[in-house]
């Protein structure tokens, strides 16, 4: 089974294949690295962070004698299922994705080391009841802590890629909660005037992800509020997310919440 948290101190190891279901945060320490990042090439230094979905993607990596970092790695699904699904997070992911590098001040870099080393810390109390929720709040705190400096960036950057502006009139439209009901590539390649299969190659390209992982990052949370709702039977559920039969219903929730509708309504009970 793969590892759903990591912290290391080995550059090296950043582009590990255990790794490849993983979102990494790195900061520079100390010294001088490199690394190629769709076809770019990559300097960091101290107080460099690096963001990075899938660091398998990392390649030629280089070190100068004396260079130091720190990293944390967690499951990709699972950091996004942290984080409202309209947060600056998708947006900030098409960036991240063209520009993996933020430069934090010296403040900056201390507070997340903090949160690094936070996480470090109780990566070993596994064996706590509530130990996913514990690292999914520490992980939070690392991730709104770098919101900060990754705004402030985009900001002063000016994006011209204009294979960027459709991928951001899709989170346009997927903002509105469309994928309450709709939730075929198709029809939002509709929407764009542009085909299915361009659009899912300029989301890849762009962002590095799937169209279906957007809209499915969008209606996890719809789904979770209707089942929260216990005045709403699952058919009624499943009528208002215009699933075609209960059986598609409880396939997605088995797919995207790791347990039938049933099985997740009744984790929501107090334990008795």
């Amino acid at each position: 089974m793969k590892p759903d948290f990591l912290y290391s101190t080995d550059f090296f190891a950043m582009n590990a294949p255990e790794l490849s279901h993983t979102c990494m945060h790195l900061l520079g320490t100390a010294g001088e690295g490199s690394f190629v990042f769709n076809e770019k090439c990559y300097h960091i230094g101290k107080n460099d962070l690096v963001v990075m979905p899938n660091p398998t993607r990392a390649k030629n990596l280089a070190a100068a004698p004396g260079m130091q970092v720190e990293w944390f790695a967690a499951d990709n699904k699972y950091l996004g299922g942290l984080l409202p699904s309209n947060n600056y997070s998708i947006g900030g992911s098409i960036s991240l994705n063209q520009n993996p590098v933020i430069k934090v001040d010296d403040r900056q870099a201390e507070i997340l080391l903090e949160d690094l080393h936070r996480l470090r810390d109780r990566l070993d109390d596994r064996h706590l009841l509530f130990y996913r929720e514990m690292m999914g709040s520490l992980c939070l705190t690392m991730m709104y802590d770098i919101f900060e400096p990754h705004a402030q960036r985009d900001a002063s950057d000016t994006h011209t890629d204009r294979t960027a502006y459709i991928v951001r009139q899709l989170m346009d439209l997927l903002s509105t909660g469309i994928s309450r009901t709709e939730r075929e590539v198709s029809y939002y390649a509709d929407r764009l005037h542009v085909s299915p299969k361009y659009l899912s190659a300029t989301v890849k390209r762009v962002t590095g992800q799937s169209v279906s992982s957007f809209i499915d990052r969008h209606t996890v949370p719809i789904l979770k509020k209707y089942l929260n709702d216990e005045r709403l039977s699952l058919t009624q559920i499943a009528d208002r997310m215009n699933f075609t039969s209960l059986s598609y219903f409880s396939r997605y929730c088995t797919k995207h919440l790791g347990q039938s509708p049933s099985e997740y309504r009744k984790s929501l009970q107090p334990r008795g």
